[in-house]
């Protein structure tokens, strides 16, 4: 098994899992599951995540029909409000069954299926054509990949000229002694985490142009304390839908999410550029 393969079928069986499945519904953001843009440390989680959606939207210019294809797309929260909000088209790929159950269910229940449609599968080897897509979008998907090179090619691949990417993603700072964030990779199960010079220059090496990283660097601990302070809270509610183990390990796995964002290790913002 090639290392992307190692890092696809950790990811598939750590979303697939029951704990996971009601963990992210529940206290994470419901449909929404990506980091969020703040205004106040104590906000809903719901709201920030939203607010991240609409900010990645502003700066891809995404309007009616504007065709895009959301990797990594989780319960699809963020397909839901491109559409409902702005008219977008939007293609969700994602590698978790149980998640895109979810998506679809949640997606038809709100009368969107004419405009969001769902896919299992990977964002190294994506099921799309050529120069198809107006624009890629991904929020904190791509840490999991074991092959982000690939990712980059097939990002590329299939924009359209002219066309955008704009994601976000956690990331170590450029320059880190990535040892130094050892559990966090464990918790990812990946030797490295990417960096932002990885993505820009990556992209402006494919052709990409006007390559651009907003730096949001202190949203990444003011969320997972966030996402921490609710499961603590919410913790004896909890307690008959999650196993206390997944708690415990959730609890210690974010505080190293905190820790190493406060620390000035990691950093998380929006990715943006155009091809050319």
């Amino acid at each position: 098994m090639t290392s992307a393969e190692a890092a696809e079928s950790t990811a598939r069986s750590y979303y697939d899992s029951e704990d996971a499945d009601n963990f992210y519904s529940r206290v994470w953001g419901g449909e929404d599951i990506h980091i969020g843009l703040y205004r106040t440390p104590d906000e809903e989680i719901a709201a920030a995540s939203r607010r991240t959606v609409a900010k990645m939207a502003e700066v891809a210019g995404i309007g009616s029909g504007t065709r895009v294809l959301d990797l990594g797309a989780g319960y699809g929260g963020a397909a839901r409000q491109l559409a409902k909000r702005f008219g977008a088209a939007v293609h969700c790929l994602n590698l978790s069954p149980v998640e895109n159950d979810r998506n679809a269910r949640l997606t038809t229940e709100q009368g969107l299926e004419e405009l969001v449609t769902v896919a299992t599968g990977t964002f190294e080897d994506v099921p799309v054509e050529d120069a198809s897509v107006d624009v890629v979008w991904s929020q904190d998907a791509f840490l999991h990949s074991g092959a982000r090179e690939k990712v980059l090619d097939e990002v590329v691949r299939v924009l359209r000229p002219g066309g955008q990417v704009v994601f976000t993603d956690p990331m170590a700072v450029d320059g880190l002694d990535q040892s130094s964030i050892q559990p966090i990779l464990d918790r990812i199960q990946l030797s490295t985490m990417a960096t932002p010079g990885f993505y820009t220059d990556g992209l402006a090496a494919r052709g990409m142009t006007a390559v651009t990283f907003h730096d949001h660097a202190e949203q990444l601990p003011t969320h997972y304390r966030r996402v921490r302070e609710e499961l603590v809270a919410r913790e004896q509610e909890l307690a008959a839908a999650i196993s206390d183990t997944y708690i415990a390990n959730m609890k210690a796995g974010l505080q190293h999410w905190v820790d190493g964002g406060t620390a000035g290790k990691l950093t998380w913002g929006i990715v943006h550029a155009v091809r050319g």
